[in-house]
């Protein structure tokens, strides 16, 4: 943190020199260096350095298009990541630093009012629905399962091409049918649990104790 500091009032006292042509071709220099510095951090995904080098970059040259571009880019994804886990706050506030390069960049519009949008439905849902992040939790690390599955059928496929032991076929087809069962059943919780999250359900109703037991076999609406 103490060295991004430095950096930062580095740069803009050579911001002051430059606009007094004593250190122009420096300052050149260093947009160009912070800019490459951005570019090989964003190949390599390593968004929030990339951020810093082209905020560098554009404290010294704020007209630089380069690292305008490339922060826009980064902003967005490090806003996108955020937004996929659910910190909302934080992509905003990374959308907010790109908008300060361009006030009306469509993709940052795009993806604020995603969020905003995304932020009513998830108050909304929260309030008819207390407990749906329990449930979704609960379905989500059955379908975890499935893997688990598939890979031991795929095990039992793989030992009968070197044993030509049709028992290994037959534990492949029992794992297969088990695997049938249970997706359909977890397909059947999620149609209900989607029912529960448009509608709103009491914390305690008969509907939301039968859709949170992991083992229910529930019925098709």
């Amino acid at each position: 943190m103490k060295v991004v500091v430095r950096f930062f009032r580095l740069t803009a006292a050579l911001a002051v020199l430059a606009t007094t042509g004593c250190a122009t071709s420096i300052a050149h220099w260093i947009v160009q260096t912070r800019d490459h510095q951005g570019d090989v951090a964003l190949a390599h995904r390593n968004f929030a350095d990339a951020s810093v080098a082209y905020q560098l970059a554009l404290k010294i040259d704020p007209k630089d298009k380069h690292a305008a571009a490339g922060l826009i880019s980064v902003q967005v994804r490090l806003a996108q990541t955020a937004f996929a886990e659910s910190k909302f706050e934080e992509a905003i506030s990374s959308l907010q630093i790109a908008a300060k390069v361009s006030p009306h960049d469509e993709r940052v519009e795009a993806l604020r009012s995603q969020i905003e949008q995304a932020e009513i439905k998830r108050d909304i849902v929260g309030s008819n629905y207390p407990s749906y992040r329990e449930t979704g939790a609960q379905i989500r690390r059955s379908y975890e399962s499935v893997k688990e599955q598939s890979a031991a059928i795929s095990a039992a496929l793989r030992r009968f091409n070197y044993t030509y032991d049709t028992a290994d076929l037959t534990r492949a087809i029992q794992l297969s049918y088990e695997l049938n069962s249970d997706i359909a059943r977890y397909t059947n919780r999620m149609i209900l649990y989607r029912q529960l999250v448009e509608s709103g359900v009491p914390e305690r109703s008969h509907a939301a104790e039968s859709l949170a037991a992991p083992a229910s076999v529930l019925p098709l609406p």
